[in-house]
């Protein structure tokens, strides 16, 4: 689990909603009133449907990081054109955004309308999961090259080069 502070923006929101399974454990945060109201689910959203979701940035994330999906998903873009977003044009400055469409907005509109602005910030591959297969975290890759692979250094950065050392 990462030591790193959150993703900047509203991929708070995806990171937040990716580390509510902990892979290790087996642990799905979802379960819990207190990660649902944390993530503002509405008491009617679907969580088979919300796992889907999670799942399928998940392996998004695992691209981001050169890594192929630990499993079958749906495509991340299949799930995202199903979120209603409008365009809102700031009277103030005549900044333009892409928001939910609806209020209160699912939870599928908030995840698209943050990976909009995040695509817009060019901050969106820098959301990456851990390279560590019983962890796959999300984390947000705040190294100046980009590559970061762990989601922590002090924890799976070290797991992985004490497996690599013993393997000499």
């Amino acid at each position: 689990m990462s030591a790193r502070g959150s993703a900047p923006g509203g991929l708070a929101l995806v990171e937040s909603l990716v580390n509510t399974l902990d892979l290790e454990t087996g642990a799905d945060a979802l379960e819990t009133p207190e990660a649902r109201a944390g993530l503002c689910l509405a008491a009617d959203e679907d969580l088979t449907a919300v796992r889907e979701l999670r799942e399928s940035l998940r392996a998004t994330l695992l691209a981001h990081a050169g890594h192929a999906p630990h499993g079958p998903v749906t495509p991340l873009g299949t799930l995202l054109a199903a979120a209603p977003l409008v365009v809102v044009v700031s009277t103030e400055d005549g900044s333009a955004s892409l928001r939910p469409a609806a209020d209160p907005a699912p939870l599928l509109s908030r995840v698209a309308a943050a990976v909009a602005e995040a695509l817009t910030a060019g901050t969106w591959q820098r959301l990456k999961a851990c390279e560590a297969s019983d962890c796959h975290w999300a984390y947000y890759d705040r190294s100046p090259a980009g590559r970061g692979r762990w989601c922590s250094m002090q924890v799976c950065g070290a797991r992985a080069k004490m497996r690599r050392y013993r393997a000499k």
